[in-house]
C-alpha cells in the first residue's frame, strides 16, 4: 500500500523508493512508490502534476491501495526524487476548497452535498433536499461563503477509524482524500455560475475570482 504523505504535509519535494515499474499496455510504465507526494485523480479533483527523478508524471492513478505514476520511461528500483508542480497543486487546493464552502452552504440552507466535481473551470456540487427545502439564490450562498472567506479560517485535519477528515475553523469536518489550502486567505472570492434543479437534485456551478 502506498503511504500518501498528502494527507498530513502540504510539501512538494522530497523522496521515495520505487518499488516497482510496470510497462503499460500503451508503451508508458507505472511507477509504484513506497510513498507519494503526489494526489491521484479522483475524489473530484484531477491528479498533480511534476516530476519523478526528472522525468515528467504524465498521470497519477489509483489501483486498489496503491497509487501509480504513469512515465514514459522506466525507473530503476532506487530511492527516487519527487518534485509536485506546486502551482498546479495549490490551484487544485483552492478550487478543492472553494466546493466544500460551496458545499457546507448549500447544508446551511437545507440541502445535502452528494457528488462534487472540483476540475478547475468545471466547479460544480451536487445536491439533494434534506427535508423540502426551497432552493436558495446564489446571492444567499454567496452571502453565507463570505463571512468565511473574510475570516480566514485555518485547514484543520484529522484522522479517525483510519479516514481523513478535513475542515476549516469551526465548520464540520467532511471526509476527504484531497488537497485543501492551508487557510481560506488563499482563495480570493467565489462566484456561482449557474444553478440547475433536475429530477430534485440541485447542481450549482461555481468559480474562483
Amino acid at each position: 500500500m502506498t503511504e500518501r504523505l498528502y494527507y498530513s504535509s502540504d510539501i512538494t519535494k522530497g523522496r521515495a523508493r520505487v518499488v516497482s515499474c510496470t510497462a503499460e499496455s500503451d508503451g508508458r510504465y507505472a511507477i509504484e512508490l513506497d510513498r507519494t507526494l503526489f494526489h491521484p485523480q479522483g475524489g473530484g479533483q484531477p491528479a498533480d502534476k511534476g516530476w519523478i527523478a526528472g522525468v515528467p508524471v504524465e498521470a497519477v492513478m489509483q489501483r486498489g491501495e496503491n497509487v501509480l505514476h504513469i512515465l514514459q520511461q522506466p525507473l530503476d528500483l532506487a530511492e527516487v526524487e519527487l518534485r509536485v508542480d506546486a502551482v498546479t497543486r495549490l490551484l487544485h487546493s483552492r478550487w478543492h476548497t472553494s466546493g466544500h464552502l460551496v458545499g457546507y452552504a448549500g447544508e446551511e440552507c437545507g440541502w445535502q452535498p452528494v457528488k462534487a466535481h472540483h476540475w478547475p473551470g468545471e466547479g460544480r456540487i451536487t445536491f439533494v433536499s434534506k427535508e423540502n427545502a426551497p432552493v436558495p439564490t446564489a446571492e444567499k450562498l454567496l452571502a453565507i461563503v463570505q463571512p468565511w472567506l473574510e475570516g480566514k479560517l485555518s485547514r484543520s485535519i484529522a484522522f479517525e477509524d483510519g479516514r481523513r477528515k478535513v475542515g476549516f475553523g469551526e465548520l464540520p469536518a467532511y471526509l476527504c482524500g484531497g488537497t485543501h489550502v492551508e487557510t481560506l486567505t488563499e482563495i480570493n472570492g467565489i462566484t456561482v455560475t449557474g444553478m440547475k434543479v433536475k429530477k430534485g437534485q440541485l447542481a450549482v456551478n461555481y468559480a474562483l475570482v
